[in-house]
This record gives structure tokens, sequence and C-alpha cells, in this order.
């Protein structure tokens, strides 16, 4: 039991050194601005707006769209990366923290 409660004492520093998290998605769109007479309307992806820079996400049970600036893009795509290192830390909580309570090693999966 020493063992897992050292691993869980390592997680819980591995995230407690996380600064910013965010859930979703972050796309990077080039767009038409549908005026006739715009070089967009030309047809060649080269010719399109952008790039604009759309991070999706799930608030309230609904999705939820936001255009962002590109330092805004490259902050959100850390703390997307940080988001998904802590949910796979807290997994691996989980399972050192039911080894604890069975007394059990408990399969990886």
């Amino acid at each position: 039991m020493g063992e897992e409660k050292r691993r869980i004492a390592e997680i819980k520093k591995k995230i407690a050194g996380f600064d910013l998290i965010c859930p979703g998605t972050l796309m990077v769109r080039k767009k038409p601005c549908g005026k006739p007479n715009c070089r967009c309307a030309s047809g060649d992806p080269e010719d399109l707006h952008g790039p604009y820079y759309e991070w999706n996400r799930y608030m309230d049970g609904r999705l939820a769209h936001k255009i962002v600036s590109q330092k805004q893009a490259e902050e959100l795509k850390r703390a997307m990366d940080n988001q998904r290192e802590v949910k796979a830390l807290l997994h691996e909580w989980e399972r050192e923290s039911a080894e604890i309570i069975l007394g059990t090693k408990v399969r990886k999966g």
C-alpha cells in the first residue's frame, strides 16, 4: 500500500504543476467573404481569408464556438494539451486508489 500512496503523491504533485486547462478542440480555417469581386471568390484555397482560429467546446451541454486570436489559440492549445495530461493522471490516480481499497493490482485499460 505504501507504493500506491507514493505514486498518488507524485500524481498530485504533477497535477498541481499545471496552470491552465481547457477542454475542446481548436480549428484553423480559411473562409470566403461572399463578395463576388473579392479575390477569395476565385475558388483557390490560397485566396481565402484567414487563418481564423475557432475554439469548440461543450458548455452547459451545448456545443459552443468562439473565434479567437492567434495568441489565444496558442494558449488554448497548451491548455488543451494540459487538460489531456491531467485526465490521464486522474485515471492513474483512480487506478492506484482502487488498488489501495481492494488490496489488489487493477488491470490497466
